[in-house]
């Protein structure tokens, strides 16, 4: 039985071993004070001495305390973080300010909006969305809540709003600048989201998510009447916006490093055409065409490759 004693001996030290292991991750220093959350109650809002600039009128955040808190607060939360009492209903979920993430832009992507992008969208509401029109605000009462979002976000202090993108002007509406959209929807495979009717139905539209995780449809260009509009605005020139501009926040990206200027009219063209129950000119055009739209024909189609040496030397000698 003697022979026993070492190996029990060398069993107690692994014992020993493996539970100084365990205790140890157990009882492990504290985290570093950057893992550790802020522990604790909310401390108090500041509201910052932000400012607006729109055209002569200029918002002030203080100003714009009251009608937060009575109107958006509700919705976008008491600190901006799209957690009010109402969100949990809402779908799509509010604009959570705190990340100064923004859709609605006629800046570059990435880049923060302008003022005058946020108090746009605030008058205009955004469609198939919980966020109304709030027409009945003053310019001013405007102009302070746009500052009064600004405070959610460190972004506002450290960063400038990007330079609005150049629009050029909309060319003609023709049937070859239809059939060139309806190309470069195929091309850029628009349909794999928005679907091949444009009824926001396409193979991957089930799988979206924003960029906090939250199921989001594509659009559906068929879906409006007459008087249907576009999130960001319901003029052709509001479109080409969204595709230089991309939808931040969201899976349609900007196309701005993709596509030529006048490929983007062209594809607004096309677009207009999925909208079947809108008067525009663009249905005009498709209509006298008796709703067929033709093949694309590039009238400067890329220069042929030139064929390759057949390396013989000089003088056709063998």
């Amino acid at each position: 039985m003697n022979c026993l004693k070492p190996i029990r001996f060398t069993g107690a030290i692994l014992f020993t071993a493996i539970m100084g292991v365990v205790f140890g991750v157990v009882f492990a220093a504290p985290a570093s004070a950057q893992d550790v959350p802020d522990l604790g109650p909310k401390p108090r809002l500041v509201i910052k001495p932000m400012e607006s600039h729109i055209g002569n009128i200029t918002g002030h955040a203080a100003a714009a305390k009251s009608d937060y808190r009575r109107y958006c607060a509700g919705c976008h939360g008491d600190y901006g973080d799209s957690n009010g009492e109402n969100a949990v209903w809402l779908d799509p979920k509010p604009r959570d300010f705190t990340i100064a993430t923004f859709k609605c832009r006629s800046t570059p992507t990435g880049t923060l909006p302008l003022d005058e992008d946020i108090f746009n969208t605030i008058a205009r509401g955004l469609t198939n969305s919980n966020m109304p029109v709030w027409s009945s605000f003053t310019k001013q009462q405007r102009a302070d809540l746009v500052a009064y979002i600004k405070i959610f976000s460190p972004r506002w202090e450290k960063e400038k709003a990007g330079d609005p993108i150049k629009i050029p002007a909309e060319p003609p509406i023709t049937m070859e600048s239809i059939s060139h959209g309806k190309a470069l929807f195929t091309k850029l495979e628009c349909w794999k989201c928005h679907g091949p009717h444009g009824e926001g139905d396409g193979p991957s539209a089930a799988t979206l998510t924003d960029s906090k995780d939250n199921p989001i449809r594509p659009y559906n260009f068929a879906a409006g009447k007459g008087d249907s509009r576009f999130k960001c605005g319901n003029t052709n020139e509001d479109i080409y916006k969204i595709f230089m501009t991309g939808l931040d926040g969201t899976p349609m990206p900007s196309f701005a490093d993709v596509i030529q200027p006048n490929d983007a009219w062209d594809l607004v063209h096309f677009l207009r055409t999925l909208q079947v129950d809108r008067h525009s000119k663009e249905n005009e055009v498709l209509s006298a065409a008796h709703g067929v739209i033709p093949p694309y024909v590039d009238k400067n189609p890329p220069p042929a490759a030139a064929p390759p040496a057949d390396n013989k030397p000089p003088g056709g000698a063998n």
